[in-house]
């Protein structure tokens, strides 16, 4: 799809299935002509619980668990198995197939490659396409038949697995469809049987002989299935579909499709064609979050949430515009081809991986047949899992460039690329926290219990306390160097005393206040009688003692008490004082220097309070 309304390659992890289904209708549209043999109308019945004893119980059916992927039973369909503990190997067949296939009908050229180039790939023929968003007057109305799964309905649970089985889907695809991928899926999906390689096979097959199997296997069944198909027409006609179907082999692996097909119709006398594709796909969003983003992404889409009977799941309706490659054309020359599209979104109970279910058709006339077919596919499903949560996964890493050595200490962070699938686009920004209507940015931090220390509002000292930051005005003969022992006021080295452990109940300033005086926002003490005398220029700071009821006059200290830090203590005034609202307190006049006070002096007459 185009970047502006479509999620891109790298954070959108159902592109590549897109892509499938979109080459899908691209082969159908130029290989399928009158010639084609078709299916009737009626081989996409509706499925019926009371139709087949399995239909309820999917997982009652005698499977292995390494088993067939696909297994078709009479009167229901094919059972499609897919999980997530059976990725694959990732080996690829593609040219294995290829080169069987054209051999197997004779070789020549394919329609629109060159005979005899070398190996014959995909891009050879311009494929996989990427289809565009249509007009959103071409899109197709939501169907009756897929309205009816946002009712409420009972949903299954799933069915315990085995630990190390991880999360399972199976499901039953209605019979008209012919599987383009292996029945018994890539190589290393399931565990099938190797036959004895000749004596003159290729030494690489006998290096990787299940890999050679697979090859094989994918072999005759394209091969099969354009018997079955062109059975009316030549031979050139089943190789040009069994070529370019095996050249889409590695593009389904590394899309994660377990199933892809095609389906060859005739109803009241005229063909028509569909594509189906099955895939597993890492989406960690919730299906909330996941319908939000397609209908916030694709906005020529219907998006609805529904209810499945294996749980949430968000369908999506849309229009497509899927091109013709002029290799492929009859008239080699490009075209499009405007097709409808439903896509269904069903997230696994692991947490981590969905379900992406999606079909398409070019003939709009026969719609409501072919949701009827895809809603009933989608009841079908049910899942198994063991338990176990979907591990995320781990963040890539970007390997740099070799041609300048760079240090051994070089940040990581540099090489690492953005978070996978990160965030939705309308989820994208900055994270912020908003404090509530009552928040007080100047309010005072109380202590949290685990210290030790409960602050209530019923301790006098909290209420008390004067509002700034204490600092230290340190005295005019204060020498930074010789912290090791602080001279006294009388000019002898005390002793160095360890701090003891303040009380709780200490002044924060190393003042001593009595209960019933109070604080003013400069630190100094108010007495009843008389406002407060400013200390002296040239007197030394005396330090109370905060444990006893008097001053602390006398400039020795007693047994086990701590050292006083020198200098003057001052007050901050905080942000909010006002220096004006203390008009009312009367101003001293200049006191004359005075000798220190006795310790028996009242304390109103104390000179710093």
């Amino acid at each position: 799809m185009t970047q502006d309304v479509q999620f891109s390659a790298e954070g959108n992890p159902f592109a590549a299935a897109e892509q499938v289904c979109a080459t899908l209708g691209t082969l159908t549209d130029a290989l399928f002509d009158e010639h084609t043999s078709r299916h009737p109308a009626a081989s996409l019945s509706a499925l019926r619980a009371t139709g087949h004893p399995a239909a309820e119980a999917l997982f009652g059916l005698p499977l292995a668990p390494n088993g067939p992927v696909y297994t078709a039973l009479d009167r229901l369909g094919t059972v499609i198995t897919a999980g997530t503990a059976r990725p694959g190997t990732g080996e690829r067949i593609a040219d294995r197939a290829i080169g069987a296939l054209q051999s197997r009908y004779g070789g020549g050229a394919v329609r629109g490659a060159i005979a005899d180039r070398g190996t014959t790939s995909a891009a050879l023929f311009q494929l996989p396409v990427t289809g565009e968003f249509a007009d959103a007057k071409l899109r197709p109305p939501f169907a009756p038949a897929l309205a009816a799964l946002a009712a409420g309905q009972q949903t299954r649970q799933p069915v315990e697995l085995p630990t190390g089985s991880g999360a399972e889907v199976r499901l039953v695809v209605p019979p008209g469809f012919h599987p383009l991928t292996s029945p018994a899926g890539h190589p290393g999906v399931s565990a099938r049987t190797v036959p004895p390689l000749p004596a003159d096979a290729d030494p690489a097959d006998r290096t990787t002989p299940a890999t050679a199997a697979a090859a094989a296997e994918l072999t005759g069944h394209l091969a099969e299935v354009a018997e079955e198909l062109f059975s009316a027409t030549g031979t050139e006609a089943r190789r040009d579909f069994a070529v370019l179907s095996a050249t889409l082999a590695d593009l389904t692996h590394d899309a994660g499709v377990a199933y892809a097909g095609i389906c060859a119709l005739e109803l009241d006398g005229r063909a028509s064609d569909a594509a189906l594709v099955i895939s597993l796909a890492r989406h960690p969003l919730p299906i909330t979050a996941l319908a939000t983003e397609l209908a916030t992404v694709r906005r020529h889409a219907e998006v609805w949430t529904v209810l499945l009977p294996a749980g949430p799941a968000a369908v999506l309706v849309e229009g497509r515009t899927v091109p013709v490659p002029g290799p492929l054309a009859g008239d080699g020359q490009r075209r499009w081809v405007v097709t409808s599209a439903v896509q269904a979104f069903v997230p696994l109970p692991d947490g981590g991986t969905v379900l992406c279910a999606q079909l398409s058709t070019a003939r709009p006339e026969d719609w409501e047949l072919y949701t009827e077919a895809f809603a009933e596919l989608l009841k079908s499903i049910q899942f198994g899992w063991d338990g176990e949560a979907a591990q995320a996964p781990a963040p890539a890493v970007a390997v740099a460039a070799p041609a300048v050595a760079a240090p051994a200490v070089a940040p990581v962070e540099e090489t690492r690329t953005e978070e996978p699938q990160e965030v939705p686009v309308h989820l994208r920004g900055t994270p912020v926290r908003v404090p509530p209507a009552d928040f007080n940015p100047f309010a005072p931090v109380a202590e949290s219990p685990a210290t030790g220390a409960h602050t209530t509002a019923a301790e006098p000292n909290e209420a008390d306390r004067p509002k700034g930051t204490p600092v230290m005005i340190p005295p005019p003969d204060f020498n930074p160097f010789a912290m090791d022992s602080l001279p006294s006021p009388a000019g002898d080295a005390a002793p160095a005393v360890q701090p003891a452990a303040a009380p709780p109940a200490a002044d924060p300033f190393g003042t001593t206040v009595a209960a019933e005086q109070k604080h003013d926002p400069f630190g100094t003490t108010l007495a009843p009688q008389g406002p407060a005398v400013p200390p002296p220029p040239s007197a030394p700071p005396i330090v109370p003692d905060p444990v006893a009821a008097a001053p602390a006059t006398a400039p020795e200290t007693a047994d086990g008490e701590e050292d006083r830090p020198k200098g003057t203590p001052v007050m901050i005034p905080p942000p909010d004082f006002d220096p004006f609202a203390m008009m009312d307190v009367p101003s001293a006049p200049p006191a004359e220097p005075a000798a220190a006070p006795q310790a028996d002096a009242p304390p109103e007459h104390r000179p710093f309070g």
